[in-house]
């Protein structure tokens, strides 16, 4: 008798663990979607604050040149920058057809 108490118990136990897991595995799914989800969201906001702070830039940029803005100074540092980085790419341009005759 005390033999098939502790195999019902074990069954009783068994079955209530299998239950806990199916309910944790169901929870598991429900909060990887919602997680997966919410990343896809920060993904597009990211993006969004990426693409506005780009709009501001420009805007900025735009009102610091017509003198519009306080931001002149600002505006013009920036354009220096600009003409600076192109001037870099231009001299990348033209050192490859400058060592061209050249051995290496």
């Amino acid at each position: 008798m005390a033999d098939k108490r502790v195999i019902t118990n074990l069954e009783a136990l068994v079955r209530r663990l299998i239950d806990e897991h199916r309910k944790s595995s169901g929870t598991v799914r429900e909060l990887t979607a919602e997680r997966d989800s919410i990343k896809a969201e920060n993904r597009a906001l990211r993006e969004r604050v990426r693409s506005l702070e780009k709009d501001l830039a420009r805007k900025e940029l735009t009102e610091g040149l017509t003198g519009r803005s306080s931001d002149r100074d600002k505006a013009k540092a920036r354009v220096n920058r600009l003409m600076r980085e192109v001037d870099k790419c231009i001299a990348l341009l033209g050192s490859p057809g400058e060592d061209a005759g050249k051995d290496v």
